[in-house]
C-alpha cells in the first residue's frame, strides 16, 4: 500500500475495498460538479462501480501499471490522484487528479499534486510526468502552471467527451526541471 502524508489532515493512500462505498459518495455527491471533465463520472452509477474500480487499481498498482490513490481529508475522501500510462522503458506516466466540489479552490490539488510528483520522481524513478486536459478547463490548466509544467502541444480533437470531440493540451515536467524549480 502507498501513503504519502501530506499535512496533519490530508493524506494520499492506496484505496482499499472498505473505501468503496465513500468513494462512491463522493463522486456521487460531486457528480454534476465532477462530469464537467471527467468522462469516466458517468460510468459511475452505483457503488459496485467504485468496488470494481478499487480492485482494478489494485491489481494495476501491483503490476505497476498504474498508481490510483484517494485524497483523505481527516480521513475523509475528499478526491482522487493517480498515474496511468505509465510507461516503464521511457520512465513516463500522466498524472490525473479530482476533488469534490466542497474542497474545490482550496490549493489542496496543488498541494496533493506536489507531493505526488516528488513521490513519482523520487520513490517511483520517473523522468518525465505529463497533465493532459481540455483547453477550456482552466482550472487543470492553473495547476500545471502552478506547477511548472510546459506546454509541449494541443492534440486536436483526440478525446471523446459527452460525445463530442475535444482538443487536448498536453503538458510536462521533466524530473531535472523539477529538481530545479
Amino acid at each position: 500500500m502507498v501513503s504519502i502524508l501530506i499535512d496533519d489532515n490530508i493524506l494520499l493512500r492506496s484505496y482499499q475495498p472498505d473505501d468503496a462505498a465513500e468513494l462512491f459518495l463522493a463522486i456521487n455527491g460531486s457528480r454534476l460538479h465532477l462530469r464537467k471533465w471527467l468522462s469516466w463520472v458517468d460510468s459511475t452509477l452505483k457503488p459496485e462501480h467504485s468496488v470494481n474500480f478499487i480492485q482494478q487499481s489494485l491489481i494495476d498498482q501491483h503490476d505497476q501499471r498504474a498508481l490510483s490513490l484517494g485524497i483523505f481529508h481527516d480521513r475523509q475522501i475528499i478526491g482522487g490522484i493517480g498515474l496511468h500510462h505509465w510507461d516503464h522503458y521511457l520512465r513516463k506516466a500522466e498524472i490525473g487528479y479530482w476533488i469534490t466540489k466542497e474542497f474545490e479552490g482550496k490549493g489542496l490539488i496543488t498541494k496533493c499534486t506536489t507531493r505526488f510528483i516528488d513521490f513519482a520522481f523520487q520513490k517511483i524513478g520517473l523522468n518525465k510526468i505529463e497533465l493532459r486536459f481540455m483547453p477550456h478547463n482552466q482550472r487543470s490548466a492553473a495547476v500545471a502552471e502552478r506547477l511548472g509544467a510546459k506546454v509541449e502541444g494541443i492534440i486536436r480533437q483526440s478525446h471523446l467527451f459527452n460525445g463530442k470531440l475535444e482538443d487536448i493540451v498536453v503538458t510536462g515536467i521533466l524530473k531535472d526541471e523539477w529538481a530545479h524549480r
